[in-house]
């Protein structure tokens, strides 16, 4: 029997062996999976948000835990601030020699790897195989000879170059590359925007399963070859028809002992990220055709319900974390920071998190700070509440909850300068290439410590409240609505922040995080 661990504000497994897509409603863009025996592990881009490189695991491919992180730091100049945008693309993940391994691109600054014999513990330090700008979305491949390969895509914005993917030749060991590779598929007639390949082999067939079409519009497309150097064919399987799913694509196929196969995948929406799917996928003349409603040329659409995946026993009911009630000595693996971490930003003691009061850089607003705590947004409609202490504010600090995109909003605690704890909503957006704050509302608060709330509606719609005994609350501000940031979703998260240069002695202790339906 099936056992529900915890209230979630969105639930792919119905508890009757049916499921629902999207199986995360959060943005794990750029999805890639294996199968390694009994489970499964997921990997997905984390651009400049560290710890970066999160790996999801689960039992039957619907209900998935974040378990790790694979680097606690981008440790190459310039990410110790925020790089919107930058940072780690389309990552793959591999087992192979009784070993995990996961390669990924930094756009700029080239081709990564790291391995591990354990997913759940420590990873090695990243190896860098190639020092270039824009080689992206790299995927290795170890052939039954024992000769490695690594494909890759091309991002036109660093290289001028797109639509075309590469295969190298790479040690055995995964850390060179022995070439610089040769074109092996050219898609700018017949898919454009080619990109994020991941290279499979099966019944004599070479595969490299590639989205194309664009990140809101495109379709997934399937190479294949006798060769791996190709010349490799071509078929269309997967994409939105009647569906209400746009750009279902680039992810990671599966097959289980039951002899199923599986494919997960993105679908961008918008202000909530690159959420995940699961599409049944079935191999009719050694093709595999994905979703349901295959018409005669072999494109499928994607499924809203199904029967779960055939794995021969039931799983817990479970979903990536989201509260936190800061009892450990470790925060909770849903959070991150907009930069590689600083250990001096915050603490956590006597169960709850205490953020120190760092200062934002030149810039002077809360974009480009980079010592913001934030979450993906776990469903369309859900609640976030903390409840925060701030009597040890000093002057010119600001603490609070965020809503964070392109553009944002929050609620905060400071002083005015009369000395006294003034509640503001706060908003920033761009005017003329430049990101303005201005201040919507003001109000004096008789306490030092507060209930802070947000609720998220369809569409991203936010409304802020906030109380003073966390049963009565009362909307505060006006009503923002979120965006997605560069290549990410909306974030929900806490900060404590100094407003000048300079150092501040004051903090703010948090003492839980929690997000409901």
């Amino acid at each position: 029997m099936e056992t529900k661990t915890e209230s979630n504000t969105w639930q792919p497994d119905l508890g009757d062996g049916i499921f629902q897509n999207p199986i995360i409603h959060a943005d794990y863009s750029d999805p890639d999976v294996i199968r390694v025996g009994d489970d499964f592990f997921m990997v997905s881009s984390s651009f400049s948000h560290m710890p970066g490189l999160p790996i999801l695991h689960s039992k039957d491919l619907v209900n998935w835990k974040i378990v790790n992180h694979v680097i606690e730091r981008l440790e190459l100049p310039g990410y110790d601030k925020p790089q919107h945008g930058k940072g780690v693309w389309a990552p793959s993940i591999r087992y192979h020699n009784n070993k995990f391994w996961v390669y990924f691109s930094t756009p700029d600054e080239g081709i990564f790897m790291s391995t591990t014999k354990d997913p759940f513990g420590r990873w090695e330090p990243l190896h860098r195989l190639k020092e270039v700008k824009g080689w992206i979305d790299p995927c290795p491949f170890w052939d039954d000879d024992g000769q490695a390969y690594l494909v890759n895509a091309f991002a036109y914005s660093r290289c001028g170059r797109k639509h075309i993917l590469n295969l190298s030749k790479m040690s055995a060991d995964g850390k060179n590359l022995l070439d610089d590779g040769q074109i092996i598929y050219d898609g700018t007639l017949k898919h454009p925007t080619l990109e994020g390949p991941k290279f499979y082999k099966r019944n004599g067939y070479y595969y490299i399963f590639a989205p194309a079409g664009g990140v809101e519009t495109g379709w997934q497309t399937i190479l294949r070859s006798k060769s791996v150097f190709g010349p490799y064919e071509d078929k269309i399987v997967l994409h939105q028809g009647d569906t209400e799913i746009n750009g279902p694509h680039q992810g990671g196929w599966v097959e289980l002992d039951s002899g199923e196969s599986w494919f997960v995948h993105f679908q961008d929406k918008g202000v909530y990220g690159r959420i995940v799917h699961l599409q049944p996928v079935k191999w009719v003349d050694d093709w595999p055709l994905m979703g349901q409603r295959i018409d005669s040329d072999g494109k499928g659409e994607p499924v809203k319900l199904w029967k779960k995946p055939d794995i021969g026993k039931s799983c817990l009911i479970e979903n990536p974390q989201t509260s936190d009630e800061f009892e450990s000595d470790q925060l909770g693996l849903q959070w991150q920071w907009q930069a590689n971490p600083n250990s001096q930003w915050y603490s956590l003691s006597e169960s709850h998190l205490r953020l120190f009061a760092h200062s934002i850089p030149d810039e002077g607003t809360l974009y480009e700070a980079p010592h913001l705590l934030m979450q993906k947004f776990p469903a369309e409609l859900f609640t976030a509440t903390s409840k925060i202490t701030y009597d040890s504010l000093s002057a010119n600090d600001r603490t609070g909850l965020i809503i964070f995109g392109e553009s944002y909003s929050y609620i905060s605690i400071e002083k005015n300068e009369q000395e006294n704890f003034v509640l503001s909503q706060y908003v920033g957006e761009w005017k003329d290439d430049r990101l303005v704050e201005k201040k919507i509302i003001q109000t004096e608060v008789p306490v030092a410590s507060l209930y802070l709330r947000v609720r998220v509606h369809n569409y991203g719609v936010c409304i802020f409240s906030y109380s003073i005994n966390g049963l009565d609350f009362y909307i505060f501000g006006d009503e923002f609505i979120a965006n997605e940031g560069k290549w990410v979703g909306a974030k929900v998260g806490i900060f404590a922040a100094h407003l000048t240069q300079g150092t501040s002695e004051g903090y703010t202790d948090f003492d839980w995080f929690r997000i409901d339906s």
